[in-house]
């Protein structure tokens, strides 16, 4: 058994571009070793060969074998998977999960055998994470989104909002797809899954956890011409003057590392690479405006999955998560 300081780790699905962001951040983290990487389609082949930016950083081999020595257990499988996954194999108990696809986000789907999930968004569900064994990590979209709302919901000031919100070609991961080639994506970009995207049950649910009523949000995503971060601007009818709305998101995000307000234009290479959300509110008339933007790999994905991971462990939130934006 490893001591707190010396988390032992193992990941599902380390080929995808969530298992390497993954690996990138704990291979770097000053209290995890990575005892195994699992890829059935790699195994055998360097983590280096899959993932060619990590040549010279560790010497690990995918392997297709799953052991129980380790302290935390990351996910990183298509929607659906994770609980295929866990049914098929006998984790010891103590081996904590977290799973980054969308199988135990809902609270009618948290539950497997005797692991219950809790939604792993830190800044609504932080004290309840400290405490849990298995985190279900949230989706990109409804991680940026609901940043940009949970404020006013937690303010009662929420019933209808309007969304849109555009995405890099890594939200679609790894595997080809027509929409997903360079020569599809390249000057080009297109709404998709109108107000049925998959991450709107969770996003409602965070909400209404909140606002104690029903939230309607209609949400309609892009695929962006640009291959990483989220870029999200939520619009609906508020009351409150701006000054009064400006003090309300930052005492709600106060302590809160990650995720920052500024009263200047947003835009993604703020948070490129890093595991930062940042939001800005504008109002004209009675209509607010609410932007949000994040990395869809990290803030939305593997960081927010360390991020977590540092909670469930006792350590500093930002362990392992100093980033350098990618600003030019």
């Amino acid at each position: 058994m490893s001591t707190p300081s010396n988390i032992k780790a193992g990941i599902i699905g380390g080929a995808g571009y969530t298992g390497g962001e993954l690996i990138r951040l704990l291979i770097n983290h000053p209290f995890v070793s990575v005892s195994f990487i699992h890829s059935r389609s790699h195994a055998g082949q360097p983590v280096s060969t899959v993932h060619q930016d990590l040549l010279g950083e560790k010497e690990i081999l995918f392997t297709d074998l799953l052991t129980n020595e380790i302290d935390v257990l990351f996910l990183c499988l298509g929607h659906g998977e994770s609980r295929k996954f866990l049914e098929a194999n006998q984790l010891d108990p103590r081996i904590r999960v977290i799973d980054l696809a969308n199988d135990f986000r809902l609270a009618h789907s948290s539950r497997l055998g005797d692991r219950n999930f809790i939604y792993g968004l830190p800044e609504l569900n932080r004290e309840k994470i400290k405490t849990a064994s298995n985190v279900a990590n949230p989706g990109c979209f409804a991680t940026t989104l609901q940043l940009g709302l949970l404020p006013l919901a937690k303010a009662g000031l929420l019933k209808e909002v309007f969304s849109t919100g555009i995405t890099g070609s890594t939200g679609a991961g790894q595997s080809l797809s027509p929409t997903s080639h360079f020569s599809w994506r390249s000057d080009n970009i297109q709404a998709y899954k109108t107000l049925t995207h998959q991450h709107l049950g969770e996003i409602c649910e965070s909400l209404q956890q909140l606002q104690g009523s029903t939230v309607q949000v209609n949400f309609v995503p892009w695929r962006g011409d640009f291959t990483r971060g989220i870029f999200i601007s939520s619009q609906l009818h508020c009351d409150l003057e701006l000054v009064e709305l400006d003090k309300l998101y930052n005492e709600f995000y106060s302590g809160h590392p990650f995720t920052l307000v500024t009263k200047e234009p947003v835009f993604l290479k703020q948070v490129v690479n890093t595991n930062k959300a940042v939001i800005q509110l504008e109002k004209v008339g009675s209509i607010l405006v609410v932007h949000s933007v994040a990395d869809n790999l990290l803030k939305g994905a593997s960081g927010q999955a360390v991020q977590n991971m540092n909670l469930l462990y006792g350590f500093d939130e930002q362990s392992g998560l100093h980033l350098k934006a990618n600003y030019f």
